[in-house]
């Protein structure tokens, strides 16, 4: 079992940054790729970021990137999700979630090949 809580949501002007955190435990994630997740109200949950076990492959919607850098400190157990220059449009319920697949070397970018979840932070970007 993996738990995941999401951490660093808030409300940010547009143009502002936020950086979010993916904490597990229960269990290493160093093995594992990680992803993040959005879903804003009345939309379908989207990807946004992937990244490899040993962070040497990282993956980004094409609207988030050069935008969004994800990240991870395996001796930490964390993941991380650098948010910059906000549009508007990224509000949503950000997840970050767990593929217990190991050491893939292309993480997964659709959600049905994730195993475990964080319950969510919300972003909210006015403008």
């Amino acid at each position: 079992q993996v738990q995941l809580v999401e951490s660093g949501g808030g409300l940010v002007q547009a143009g502002g940054s936020l950086r979010l955190s993916c904490a597990a435990s229960g269990r290493t994630i160093s093995n594992y790729a990680m992803g993040w997740f959005r879903q804003a109200p009345g939309k379908e949950r989207e990807f946004v970021a992937a990244i490899t076990w040993n962070g040497d492959n990282t993956y980004y919607a094409a609207s988030v990137k050069g935008r969004f850098t994800i990240s991870r400190d395996n001796a930490k157990n964390l993941v991380y999700l650098q948010m910059n220059s906000l549009k508007p449009e990224d509000t949503a319920e950000y997840y970050c979630a767990a593929d217990l697949a190991p050491r893939v070397s292309v993480p997964p970018t659709r959600g049905s090949e994730y195993d475990y979840w964080g319950q969510g932070t919300q972003v909210t970007v006015s403008s």
